[in-house]
């Protein structure tokens, strides 16, 4: 399983691999607090932490340790990232995580199609054999994205992270299998195609 960059075009979102040149649009999306609740650092509270951001997230790219893609409306415009992380070849896994993206894009199909573009790419092209998740055990948002999916909660890790501030996080962990892909990809297709039709 050789995760290498990819732009993955769907009808309501294109995910390209993030580069410098997505850094302007990218910075007016971080400016959403309500983004930022739930992750482990505000990236649009400063310009200076939001360069930090890109920086880490390019440098990962480029060491192999994750794959990061800019989010993009259908006209080009800039709405949040995603990435490939925890890549793990030898077991044939991956998680999907370090996701954000702009409340303007909440409720539009967005988000399912990412998750579909990524997920159909995953098993499909790479031959995973399993896609993880986790979130904070308190995103309901988030976890109820997960379970519509649908992804399979596997359970919280207790005190599993140091977040802002030093807080602790308990994190809930979901996931989807090589066997049950083909029931999601159902499941989020006909999601798309509700979004498309409305």
């Amino acid at each position: 399983m050789e995760v290498a960059p990819v732009r993955l075009e769907g009808r309501l979102v294109v995910l390209e691999p993030l580069a410098e040149s997505h850094a302007e649009g990218l910075w007016r999306a971080a400016q959403d607090p309500e983004v930022w609740r739930w992750t482990h650092a505000d990236v649009g509270a400063s310009r200076d932490a939001f360069d930090r951001w890109l920086e880490d997230a390019l440098a990962e790219a480029g060491s192999g340790a994750s794959l990061p893609f800019a989010q993009l409306g259908r006209g080009g415009e800039p709405l949040g990232s995603t990435r490939y992380m925890s890549i793990r070849p030898e077991h044939r896994g991956l998680e999907i995580g370090h996701t954000w993206l702009s409340s303007r894009a909440w409720g539009t199909g967005v988000n399912a199609e990412a998750k579909l573009l990524l997920l159909r790419h995953a098993f499909e092209e790479l031959g995973a054999m399993r896609v993880e998740f986790k979130t904070d055990a308190k995103n309901e948002r988030s976890r109820a994205a997960l379970a519509a999916l649908p992804a399979r909660f596997e359970g919280v890790f207790a005190k599993h992270m140091l977040v802002r501030d030093g807080a602790v996080r308990d994190s809930a962990w979901y996931a989807v299998t090589d066997d049950e892909w083909p029931a999601v990809r159902a499941a989020l297709e006909a999601r798309v195609a509700r979004f498309l039709d409305g």
